[in-house]
């Protein structure tokens, strides 16, 4: 028993050990660098033909997703960049790169502190907040649904994942893209907000990419990937 005991406390210890580490990541840019809302237009009203013509595109997901989609939908609620594994390999995971790691929990956070206070001036209503018809399968949020911060922060890691393997950016873009239609899949986001997340990801990711900061980071981790990948 004793030895159970000393197991599972060596691994809540790595757990809370992990958390703290992602706690500690630092943006390297802020909504200072990049102001969302002189770069995109404002969302359509909630009353608009726009909107409303967007709920039905939500309703009509809702009722032709399989329970397939369902739980990739799911799965891709998770912002990390490991949901990118089912493309890059069995050795790409967590344990094995700490350096990427602790990169990619950076660009994560990069995407909060810009994303987020252009939601907070928008405001616009999500889908479930409009209409008791659509029923989220993935985690209910009431924050600002204009522009969708997944898609935001899936954009930007295919980018930079795929500037550090570009013998695979075909796949890895198409997986940004499918991670980030997953939130429409989810009933989440209207299709408009996804498409508005891929713009600021883009803006985002070049900017970062110019950075003295983030490239020296950058070349670290991408030279850990590829030495583990085999490239």
């Amino acid at each position: 028993m004793k030895r159970y005991a000393s197991l599972a406390a060596g691994l809540l210890l790595l757990v809370v050990g992990s958390a703290a580490r992602a706690e500690d990541a630092k943006p390297f840019i802020t909504n200072k660098d990049v102001d969302l809302t002189m770069i995109l237009p404002p969302p359509p009203a909630n009353d608009s033909a726009e909107t409303k013509a967007e709920l039905g595109e939500v309703l009509t997901m809702q009722v032709t997703r399989t329970p397939e989609m369902e739980a990739r939908a799911i799965a891709d609620a998770e912002e990390n960049v490991w949901r990118f594994a089912d493309v890059m390999g069995p050795n790409f995971n967590k344990d094995k790169l700490p350096k990427f790691s602790a990169f990619f929990d950076r660009v994560v956070e990069t995407e909060g502190a810009v994303v987020d206070p252009a939601k907070d001036v928008w405001k616009r209503l999500r889908p479930h907040q409009l209409s008791d018809l659509v029923k989220p399968v993935v985690k209910l949020s009431s924050s600002g649904s204009w522009p969708s911060g997944h898609a935001t922060v899936g954009t930007m890691m295919g980018i930079i994942l795929s500037d550090m393997v570009p013998e695979r950016r075909a796949e890895i873009m198409a997986r940004a893209a499918e991670f980030a239609h997953n939130r429409i899949v989810g009933g989440i986001h209207y299709p408009s907000d996804v498409e508005m997340g891929k713009i600021s990801g883009s803006v985002i990711a070049a900017v970062l990419l110019n950075r003295d900061d983030f490239k020296a980071e950058y070349d670290v981790a991408r030279a850990e990937l590829r030495s583990d990948l085999g490239m």
